[in-house]
């Protein structure tokens, strides 16, 4: 089976061959480009979603081209377009053709602003808005220094999603289950440790980590049952 790169790289040959689109074929360039720059990307499939370009091309939906032309999922899809519609209104600058110097920050980074930002803004949601000094470090966090979706999370997370007490008990819980279990892996290597006290500590920490899932069980249908409880999250618009 050909790789999605080769596929792109035969397609772009057939197409220039027949005298494609200008715009289909500057579509399959960009997304071999994609790794390097998603923003280009995501420019030209917001202008293929705006001016139904696919069906010229033979295909019903956005989402029908994007996967079977150009081998993106639609969560991708619908990452890369919404993040570029939030660089439009939050960081303009970034845009701008002639910022040869621009940093760019990874689309999910961005995706990440905006599903904090965004609600968090949004009068109906019935959340409340983020403390101005939360929102204006975490714009600084994503579009001028460049950090990535993993440090967002970790400091971010704790302010904008706080665990419930159910879910703080949950997370110590699995955490020492974790732990327990590492430390059980690490006992045969440790010198000096006979086979027999290795095999009591194994039995303990087994025992252990018996007792703490039966600690955690009901706080995870706990937690399960209050994220079924929550109201769907509306679309985003596009």
């Amino acid at each position: 089976m050909p790789s999605r790169t080769r596929k792109i790289d035969d397609l772009i040959a057939v197409l220039e061959k027949t005298g494609a689109e200008p715009q289909r074929l500057e579509v399959l360039r960009r997304t071999q480009r994609f790794k390097r720059s998603w923003v280009d990307l995501a420019e030209v499939l917001v202008d293929v979603r705006r001016d139904e370009s696919y069906t010229r091309w033979g295909y019903e939906d956005l989402y029908t081209y994007c996967q079977q032309e150009l081998s993106l999922r639609k969560a991708t899809v619908d990452k890369l377009t919404l993040s570029y519609n939030t660089l439009r209104k939050h960081a303009p600058q970034i845009l701008e053709r002639d910022n040869q110097s621009r940093m760019v920050p990874s689309y999910q980074a961005v995706d990440y602003f905006q599903r904090v930002a965004e609600p968090a803004n949004d009068t109906q949601s019935g959340k409340r808005p983020l403390p101005k000094k939360v929102l204006d470090e975490l714009r600084t966090a994503v579009f001028d220094e460049g950090q990535p979706v993993s440090e967002l999370r970790k400091r971010f997370d704790p302010v904008v999603r706080p665990k419930s007490p159910a879910q703080q008990r949950l997370a110590t819980l699995e955490q020492a289950s974790r732990m327990a279990h590492k430390l059980a892996a690490l006992l045969p290597d440790i010198d000096g440790l006979s086979e027999t006290r290795v095999r009591k500590l194994e039995g303990a920490l087994g025992k252990l980590r018996e007792e703490l899932e039966d600690l955690a069980a009901p706080l995870r249908e706990e937690v399960g049952a209050a994220r079924r409880k929550r109201p769907p999250r509306p679309a985003a618009s596009r």
